[in-house]
């Protein structure tokens, strides 16, 4: 695969064959998002576990301390009681049977996330072939499954991500955009990190942080130094 200039010059800022702390990892990262928009700072961990097993699954939400950088947009299910305090908190559409029927019939997706309360799952469950290749289906595990849904709309909109693992053991989430400097990005990866230690699975056996790294949308990858994790 060729490479653009900007990709190959950014290739000789780092060595391949070092560890990077944090903050130098975000640092480098940063200063090589090079596009002509404000990329974002994605980190890529792989697991030392078996995704094909049920008992090795690594999955949960976490809110980033200076969130994304990213505006989302919330699609609420959820009875009408509860729809004046989805709005107040700050979802983009609320409603229930009408938007299954929009995206089943018209290929609407003017949304980042669905949240739904425990009543609405019959309803919602309906889109399931729909939202689940696009992971955007609701889930208990991330916070989308709730009764406080005004909550989860807050959350949502504060910086809250899901993490999950892919087919190839490897879990993939934005910390920020390149514009929000060292500092952040580095209290947003400390955060991400801590949250995916702390799901370790118990059946997970040997090193469970394989590796860890840091790339802007466009830019080199980062290898991070993880030995202070411990696992």
């Amino acid at each position: 695969m060729k490479h653009g200039k900007k990709y190959v010059d950014s290739l000789k800022t780092i060595d391949k064959s070092k560890l990077y702390d944090v903050k130098e990892a975000v640092a480098l990262s940063s200063a090589n998002a090079k596009a002509k928009f404000d990329e974002t700072i994605e980190v890529h961990i792989r697991l030392g576990v078996d995704s094909r097993h049920a008992d090795q699954q690594v999955r949960g939400a976490v809110i980033l301390p200076h969130g994304t950088g990213k505006t989302v947009r919330a699609l609420v299910f959820c009875k009408e009681d509860k729809y004046e305090a989805a709005k107040a908190a700050g979802a983009d559409y609320v409603g229930g049977i009408e938007y299954v029927d929009k995206i089943m019939k018209e290929n609407w997706f003017d949304f980042d996330i669905v949240i739904a309360s425990p009543d609405m799952m019959g309803v919602v469950g309906r889109l399931g072939k729909i939202l689940g290749p696009k992971g955007l289906m609701p889930n208990p595990k991330s916070g989308t499954v709730s009764p406080d849904v005004a909550k989860a709309v807050s959350e949502a909109k504060a910086g809250k991500i899901e993490y999950r693992l892919d087919k190839t053991n490897i879990i993939h989430c934005p910390i920020g955009k390149a514009s929000f400097g060292e500092e952040k990005l580095a209290e947003n990866f400390e955060t991400l990190l801590e949250a995916v230690v702390k799901a370790k699975p118990a059946a997970a056996k040997g090193q469970y942080l394989k590796s860890v790294v840091v790339s802007s949308t466009m830019g080199v990858g980062v290898k991070v130094n993880t030995a202070k994790y411990g696992v």
